[in-house]
Parts: C-alpha cells; sequence; structure tokens
C-alpha cells in the first residue's frame, strides 16, 4: 500500500511550518554556498516567509565591490536549477535574488565587517536607554563593534545594537 504525505500550510501546527522554514532555510544555505563561491559572492541572508503575493525565497547576496544585476540574475538561474532538482520546497513560490540595498539593517558581525569605513547609525539599549549614535565602522572584534564618533573610538556590544543602518550621504 503507497504511503503520502500531504502538506497543507492550514493543518500544520505553527510550530511545525516554522520548522519546516528554518529546515528550508538551512538546506538553501548548504546547497547555494558552492555557487556563490564559485562567483567570488557571500551570502548575505536566506529568507522565507509568506507575503500578499504568497510564499518568497528571498536569497541576498554581496560582492565585494558591488554586486551587479548579472550577478543576481546568474544566481537566480543555477538555484533555480538546483531547487528543481532538489524539490525542496512543497508548495508555490517566488524566488528572488537581490543585493542588500543600501536601506538595509545590519545586524551581523558581517554585516558591519562588510562596511567597515562606512558611516552607520546605530541605537544601542545602555541600562534600559535607547542612545542614538553615529560614527565611523572601524571594526568588529569578538562580537563588540568598534565606531568612530565625534568622542572618539567607542565599543558597543552586537548584542546592545538594536537598530543600525548606513548612514547615506548625498
Amino acid at each position: 500500500m503507497p504511503a503520502f504525505f500531504i502538506f497543507n500550510r492550514g493543518t500544520l501546527p505553527r510550530v511545525g511550518m516554522s520548522l519546516l522554514k528554518d529546515h528550508i532555510v538551512a538546506e538553501i544555505e548548504r546547497l547555494i554556498n558552492p555557487v556563490l563561491a564559485e562567483n567570488f559572492l557571500d551570502l548575505v541572508e536566506v529568507q522565507f516567509r509568506q507575503e500578499p503575493i504568497g510564499w518568497v525565497l528571498r536569497v541576498i547576496i554581496y560582492k565585494q565591490g558591488g554586486t551587479s544585476v548579472d550577478d543576481c540574475a546568474k544566481v537566480s538561474r543555477e538555484l533555480s536549477h538546483i531547487l528543481d532538482v532538489e524539490d525542496l520546497i512543497p508548495q508555490k513560490y517566488f524566488l528572488e535574488v537581490s543585493s542588500p540595498g543600501l536601506d538595509r539593517p545590519l545586524s551581523s558581525e558581517n554585516d558591519f565587517l562588510r562596511n567597515k569605513g562606512e558611516k552607520v547609525k546605530l541605537t544601542v539599549e545602555t541600562d534600559g536607554k535607547h542612545l542614538t549614535q553615529i560614527g565611523i565602522i572601524q571594526d568588529v572584534q569578538n562580537g563588540v563593534l568598534l565606531l568612530q564618533g565625534d568622542a572618539g573610538i567607542m565599543s558597543y556590544p552586537l548584542s546592545g545594537i538594536s537598530k543600525a543602518r548606513l548612514e547615506i550621504e548625498f
């Protein structure tokens, strides 16, 4: 007698859906890294979530010196082929491959390291208060951001930064 597994988002508990999304993201990261390495690209983030248009698999990539539209198109084609073969995602979805963009929040250590020398605006939590700082990213060492501000070099644990974005000067 054949066995069937029918996936219906409506019948899967939220915890089950969350585990499935986490599994899909982890597998995409594992599968895409060799493709990115061949093209001198870094993986910034993989997102898989439901949006008003339906399920979206968003892969954000970065290249030192700038990520081109051609880079995004090439990764999209190669990832699309891999996903067709692996058949990881049971439902219909849209694939988006893009660069991080100027207004993307910085959150990981790699986000800050990629933007060394850039001006950033931070919101940090200290003693229960929110403090806004603007400065130049100097480095990240052992989970601590070194920021050159008006008062000199300040250090902020990444875990205490609630918000960070590049300050774009025109």
